[in-house]
């Protein structure tokens, strides 16, 4: 098939890999270089250094919306585009244009989960499952008829790192099977379980040791490794970024042995951690140059 791809971040370059090896790309598009690192020089997104890489075509418009956007989008002759994690509202005269529409690969087992952060979310709510759904897009935010899914189990110890990475060989294996299949039986999501996967919001980061241990410990694993669960030790805030759960009882903050710490019910024992400046580190390396204060903050 004749495909356009619309991708950006890491999540979304398996997928374009497997569909360069399955299909033929005319062009993908995805978000523009924007200024990174400490020189602040623009840099290009994953999607668009892989594609290069790849001899592939590359867009990144900053608006799909106007009639020239649509005019050049139309021109493709696209059989289909795969949409996973691009930035961008597609318009209606996009969504059109492709003769099999457009797909979209979602990674939560819709409806529950719609939006920006579905791995992050499924994993702070204590989610026993998640997975990836490809979806006929329509107008609406992720509200498409589903053609595809398949569920997996999340990990007692998982994060959204780990999470992120299994999701992603999945997406791009059940969207080659999709596009082998099509026309796919399309099914309209169901009108309950509806919940929305908010963007996370820095704000949320801080732990709060009053909360119980699995909420803590969820808290955590969830916001691994970005923006990173933080909490203040001796006036320094270190990011904690792996845990699982632990024997003990104590005050909220309480250090009861290395970095096993007391929440507001049971505790958690801290695996991996980040100073201010430094490189992740295992919680051994990490105690070598840090000294813990009977309270965690």
């Amino acid at each position: 098939m004749r495909v356009v791809f619309m991708g950006s971040p890491d999540f979304s370059v398996p997928v374009l890999e497997a569909l360069h090896q399955a299909h033929e790309i005319v062009a993908v598009y995805c978000q523009p270089p924007r200024p990174a690192g400490r020189g602040k020089a623009d840099r290009p997104t994953p999607v668009h250094a892989r594609a290069l890489a790849l001899g592939l075509p590359v867009r990144h418009p900053v608006s799909l919306r106007g009639d020239e956007a649509a005019r050049e989008f139309t021109a493709l002759g696209a059989d289909v585009a795969v949409v996973v994690a691009y930035g961008l509202i597609l318009p209606q005269a996009i969504l059109d244009a492709p003769r099999l529409g457009c797909l979209n690969i979602h990674a939560s087992l819709l409806p529950r989960w719609r939006g920006a952060a579905p791995i992050h979310r499924a994993i702070m709510a204590g989610d026993a499952e998640t997975g990836i759904c490809i979806m006929q897009m329509e107008a609406g935010l992720d509200t498409g008829p589903v053609l595809l899914r398949e569920a997996i189990a999340i990990g007692a110890e998982e994060t959204t790192a780990d999470l992120h990475d299994r999701l992603s060989g999945l997406g791009a294996r059940l969207i080659v099977q999709a596009l082998d299949r099509l026309p796919l039986q399309a099914v309209p999501q169901a009108e309950q379980g509806v919940t929305y996967a908010a963007k996370i919001d820095k704000a949320e980061a801080r732990v709060d040791w009053t909360k119980p241990a699995i909420v803590v410990d969820r808290l955590i694993r969830g916001l691994s490794p970005f923006p990173g669960a933080w909490c203040d030790v001796g006036g320094e805030r270190v990011k904690l970024l792996r845990c699982r759960l632990a024997a003990g009882n104590g005050a909220p903050g309480q250090v009861l042995d290395r970095m096993v710490i007391a929440c507001g019910t049971g505790a958690i024992e801290v695996l991996e951690a980040q100073r201010e400046g430094k490189r992740p580190a295992a919680v051994r390396d990490l105690l070598n140059g840090l000294k813990l204060p009977d309270i965690l903050r």
